[in-house]
């Protein structure tokens, strides 16, 4: 173990910080020998990762920023471990870099440093927190100041300038009572992060079309490869599914923390076991049925569509059903089988208290986003990708440096731990 100077964290120089930052980073995996085989002699791509997070650090906005920090700071060149007399690499390099490695690279050394921040005590996983963001496309179909000679906002017809994105939707809240509701073209970033450490634990990127119950479920199966000590996972209402309420129950044996949705109203009420429709009339029992899913449902029908006797009696479609004329009236579907919201303890005040520690979630949002993770300068998935990775990678090693530099202070000084140039 080596042995920590005399001069410690915030008297360091900010060049010598970032030396010791690079210490800590794990190295990429081996790439494929065909990727090298031809052209002139790259750069090496452990190199050019912590070039990037240098940039993340620094909360350069642009790759340009990057290669003009490097050409005017040759010490912070030689910090990284590149050679200050052959200059920094172009812009093409790092640009080639987000565009072609795998993202599985990046994700072997995001989870190295997660699972470095198991052993040290700093990642306990008692909690875990899932949440998603917006990542806006640097097309101009999202500039609102630019004049389209078609629909801005189709989802049919893709922007020229990204292929891979997709239209998603943002929600905003001025007020208690006011929803403003906005569109854009890019991706959505997906996050699991630990509550009491507010680090993320893992997360993925998905085009911004993509619902966030299916991006749940390899998630917390992610989450669940790490063996955390998981107590409750917590969630907004966006979560509220019968898989991924499932996948908590059963296989992290953990308890979800997830609101109910705002359904609509039921139509039915249910009065000494007899269902009555929305027109108070006794529904008639038709059988059973078994959905796709594989739940078992007790249907009941409208009674003036399976009863002649009742048709005379009314004349309009009681209620104002919209489907009394044109199909066959209300129809009621009742689970059988208990559902895994019958586990969850809604109202109480253990689920209120644990559901506002979901908030450590929308706090490690917010430092990434310090290191441009919503608006990234590249195109397209692998390259989008690659880019939110980078930031977490960025976190992540700030937090294990601090640990490791007896600074547990200083485990989310994304900022002020490494200053800017």
């Amino acid at each position: 173990m080596r042995q920590l100077p005399l001069l410690r964290g915030c008297h360091l120089p900010p060049l010598v910080r970032y030396g010791w930052l690079c210490e800590h980073l794990p190295t990429l995996p081996a790439t494929s020998p065909t990727r090298r085989a031809r052209g002139r002699k790259g750069y090496d791509d452990n190199l050019l990762l912590r070039a990037l997070v240098v940039r993340c650090l620094a909360t350069l906005p642009t790759l340009a920023a990057l290669v003009d920090t490097l050409n005017m700071n040759p010490s912070l060149v030689d910090s990284l471990g590149m050679n200050p007399l052959h200059g920094s690499p172009p812009v093409e390099r790092f640009s080639s870099f987000l565009r072609d490695t795998p993202n599985a690279s990046l994700q072997a050394v995001r989870l190295a440093l997660v699972q470095a921040l198991i052993q040290e005590g700093v990642i306990g996983g008692t909690g875990l927190a899932i949440d998603s963001c917006p990542v806006i496309a640097p097309v101009r179909e999202n500039n609102l100041k630019t004049q389209l000679l078609r629909a801005r906002f189709d989802k049919t017809q893709f922007p020229r300038g990204d292929r891979e994105a997709r239209l998603g939707v943002r929600i905003h809240y001025p007020s208690q009572k006011q929803r403003k509701v906005t569109y854009f073209w890019g991706y959505r970033h997906h996050t699991i992060s630990d509550v009491d450490s507010e680090l993320p634990v893992c997360e993925q990127t998905h085009p911004a079309n993509t619902s966030e119950v299916k991006v749940a479920i390899p998630l917390l199966r992610c989450a669940q490869a790490l063996h955390l000590a998981t107590r409750y996972v917590a969630g907004d209402s966006a979560y509220d599914a019968e898989a991924v309420l499932a996948i908590i129950v059963n296989e992290l044996q953990a308890q979800p923390v997830v609101p109910r949705r705002a359904y609509q109203t039921e139509g039915y009420t249910i009065r000494e076991g007899r269902v009555y429709c929305a027109a108070d009339l006794l529904m008639v029992h038709k059988g059973k049925m078994t959905a796709h899913r594989g739940y078992t449902y007790r249907q009941y029908v409208c009674p003036l569509h399976w009863r002649k006797s009742l048709q005379q009696k009314f004349l309009a479609r009681p209620a104002f059903h919209p489907k009394y004329f044109d199909q066959k009236g209300c129809n009621v579907l009742i689970r059988l089988e208990p559902s895994v919201r019958s586990q969850i303890p809604y109202g109480t005040e253990e689920f209120q208290s644990l559901y506002h520690k979901r908030t450590a979630v929308e706090r490690s949002y917010a430092r990434l986003l310090t290191l441009t993770l919503e608006h990234p300068t590249v195109r397209g998935l692998n390259a989008s990708r690659n880019h939110c990775t980078i930031a977490h990678i960025a976190t992540l090693l700030v937090a294990l440096a601090a640990a490791r530099l007896g600074e547990p202070d200083k485990i989310r000084a994304i900022r002020s731990f490494a200053p800017s140039l």
